[in-house]
């Protein structure tokens, strides 16, 4: 399993910024996915997930309304399109194969698997 994550900067805030993750080794298409961050001193926060053939979508609800995400299963490719950044979306974002999701949010086990993560920077 691999995940690569990019895309990542710095943007003021109020600017947009698309994060990209390819997957390879596993069958994508067969998994939820998720977008991970963790800002600076603070643990792993769970901020959106996409069914596998993404018709269902979930978001933690500081970002619902600004972000979506999305996947494109013939490139083995998952998105999270930011918009309106604010200072506290800074973080490192993590692409994770997997979510367990409910009308009320959805989880991520511990040791799903994982990227490297990718750096956002919101600052003026």
């Amino acid at each position: 399993v691999q995940l690569v994550e990019s895309g990542g900067g710095l943007v003021q805030p109020g600017g947009s910024l698309r994060i990209s993750c390819a997957a390879s080794g596993f069958g994508f298409s067969s998994y939820t996915m998720s977008w991970l961050r963790q800002a600076p001193g603070k643990g792993l926060e769970w901020v959106s997930s996409i069914s596998t053939d993404g018709a269902w979508t979930y978001y933690t609800n500081s970002v619902k309304g600004r972000f979506t995400i999305s996947r494109d299963n013939s490139r083995n490719t998952l998105y999270l399109r930011m918009n309106s950044l604010k200072t506290e979306d800074t973080a490192v974002y993590y692409c994770a194969r997997g979510g367990s999701c409910t009308v009320g949010g959805c989880s991520v086990d511990h040791d799903a698997a994982k990227g490297q993560g990718t750096q956002v920077t919101v600052s003026s």
